[in-house]
């Protein structure tokens, strides 16, 4: 019998965080069909407040980066899923769990004052999003513009003793909220059903991400 006392994390949330390898060539011709496009076309307005957003078509107009992009988010996808037997691996690629996942995609520019309200990404399974230019938070997070999560379990568990928090690992941030900051060349991916939030970008730059779901 071990003398020490085994916590078990129950109801896990996973958070995906991927830095992809030679963004960097990636990046310039993401950001050039990106600001193309803007010149060409209206923002549509859905949590953006401010800011440019793009139709949720971006397969169709981002040519071969925004398709190399997206298979690397099924790829990701698809070696962090099982059935619920946790079976995975057994198909044609070992090492997957071979899900043929719709898509949709689009790109977002946040200036100096733009923000996303809070909000989740129904009718899908995993979502995600890629940073093409963080606009220079990673180096300096005074610029605001993190991707901000919400504890999925609400305010509850802070509610009696806030002063309080659990002796593991996320056991602090209990009832709060888990903040990610953006980096040129990163890959975030998390379940469609965790509501998030950008915080507003102080900088003078350009904050420009892609974000997409994939479903069945």
């Amino acid at each position: 019998m071990s003398a020490v006392a085994d916590i078990i994390p129950l109801f896990a949330t996973p958070l995906v965080v991927y830095d992809v390898p030679d963004a960097m060539a990636l990046n310039v011709e993401l950001r050039s069909v990106i600001e193309t496009r803007e010149k060409s076309h209206p923002t549509t307005e859905h949590s953006n407040e401010g800011g440019w957003q793009s139709t949720w078509d971006m397969d169709r107009w981002g040519g071969a980066p925004a398709l190399k992009l997206l298979a690397i988010g099924r790829n990701t996808a698809n070696k962090l899923t099982t059935d619920r037997k946790g079976t995975a691996g057994v198909g044609p690629h070992p090492g997957y769990f071979a899900v043929t996942w719709r898509a949709n995609m689009w790109a977002n520019i946040n200036r100096s004052g733009n923000a996303n309200l809070m909000h989740s990404h129904p009718g899908s399974f995993w979502s995600g999003v890629y940073y093409v230019d963080d606009g220079g938070i990673f180096e300096n997070p005074s610029l605001g513009g993190a991707l901000e999560f919400m504890d999925p379990r609400g305010a509850g568990p802070v509610m009696y003793a806030p002063h309080l928090g659990f002796a593991m690992q996320g056991g602090l941030s209990g009832g709060a909220n888990e903040s990610v900051l953006p980096k040129a060349g990163r890959l975030v991916m998390f379940p469609s059903w965790l509501a998030h939030q950008v915080r507003a970008y102080r900088g003078n730059a350009e904050r420009i991400s892609i974000a997409f779901n994939l479903s069945l």
